[in-house]
């Protein structure tokens, strides 16, 4: 029989009946079941081709899966993984490379008992999947499993933000406005402007990074109201270029909008594609050094959509891009990591549309969101 595709790791499995098998064989303890089940947190076992032999009622409960719909799935099918169904099916396709469950459960196989945090991208884009797993080899009656525990941490991960939100950029912007407050009292006509507007900038950048906060805790609830309006495209293009041109992460670069940009309107919640596009110029500026050149652009598809695009010059590395748009993943700090995640879940659940990009050498890195001409309510989120 001919070998399936793979990128990553091997991709046959074993019959419905060989895992039916090894569950009875590794379950036909009643005492270890119960025990399994009493636990709080997540227990999966996995034969050597990674697939699921048993789930205890905690892993059930969460994954809203019956123990035969879970036996045989291996754990990005299990979790509804967002490249499941690549290739040949989990742990087959590039993205895999970089999956933590999947190259700690073959770690395990080959005997190795470890620890990790675990991000996966799930197909649905209001859901983050944030993981810590434990795994140990189990070696019963001449059979090797891999034994898996985790518990959700995608709590932990949005109490990080908001103390980085509150803790951290908060209190260092007040400390700011408060530095320059005192030289207000000693300044001379000259300085007295430029103070002023130090001081609305850095409250601006405050109201930014909470509203920003806010805006995504209540995108994954659902909560956003989609408020449509009449978008023109360039006027909006250069808008956020002009705001832009005053960010931190901006000093040395320029932001120009591409000649070529439509005057087409779209319609469309304004302040949630605002969000997307700022996302994707800030990121595009911090990842630049000074004197490079950040061109933003929008098209008019042959299907009648709109595309808005972000190009840079930097290429992101190959590991980088397939984590982009993972909830917590961030080349910058560890509690960072919610922009590109945001560009997803904003426009894919809220504007009817999609978020991708490209990044390669000679053409830079080009972020791109394809959105009807006109939002439809119903596709996005309640419609007022």
């Amino acid at each position: 029989m001919p070998q399936l595709p793979t990128k990553h790791l091997p991709a046959e499995r074993d019959s419905e009946v060989e895992i039916r098998r090894l569950h009875e064989k590794l379950t036909s303890t009643p005492l270890l079941r119960e025990l399994l089940d009493a636990m709080p947190y997540w227990v999966l076992f996995f034969n050597r081709r990674r697939q699921i032999v048993h789930a205890n009622r905690a892993a059930r409960e969460s994954l809203g899966l019956s123990l035969g719909e879970l036996l045989g799935r291996r754990f990005g099918e299990a979790v509804d993984c967002a490249h499941k169904a690549e290739e040949s099916g989990c742990g087959t396709s590039e993205f895999c490379t970089v999956c933590g469950a999947t190259a700690q459960i073959v770690l395990t196989l080959e005997g190795q008992a470890s620890s990790r945090e675990c991000r996966i991208q799930a197909a649905n884009p209001g859901k983050a999947l944030d993981f810590r797993v434990w795994t140990v080899p189990l070696d019963h009656q001449g059979e090797r499993y891999a034994l898996l525990a985790a518990i959700d941490t995608g709590h932990e991960k949005r109490r990080q933000a908001l103390e980085r939100i509150f803790f951290h950029d908060t209190l260092g912007m007040l400390g700011t406005v408060r530095g320059i407050a005192e030289l207000l009292p000693k300044a001379d006509s000259k300085e007295f402007p430029g103070y002023c507007r130090d001081i609305i900038l850095s409250i601006d950048q405050l109201i930014e990074g909470i509203s920003s906060q806010w805006e995504l805790s209540s995108a994954e609830k659902g909560e956003l109201v989609v408020r449509l309006s009449s978008c023109p495209i360039r006027r909006l293009l250069e808008s956020l270029a002009a705001a832009y041109r005053a960010h931190e992460a901006a000093g040395g670069k320029s932001i120009v909008i591409d000649s070529d940009t439509v005057q087409d309107a779209v319609i469309t919640d304004k302040v949630i594609l605002t969000r997307v596009l700022g996302n994707m110029i800030k990121n595009a500026l911090e990842a630049e050094v000074p004197g490079s050149e950040i061109v933003v652009g929008g098209d008019r598809a042959e299907d009648g959509r709109f595309v808005l695009w972000v190009r840079n010059p930097a290429v992101m590395p190959r590991d980088v891009q397939l984590q982009v748009f993972q909830r917590s993943f961030s080349t910058k700090d560890p509690n960072r990591g919610l922009g590109t995640y945001s560009m997803r879940l904003l426009t894919e659940r809220y504007l009817g549309g999609t978020v991708s990009f490209t990044s390669e050498e000679g053409s830079g890195t080009e972020f791109r969101v394809r959105l009807p001409s006109v939002l439809r309510p119903g596709s996005g989120a309640r419609a007022v």
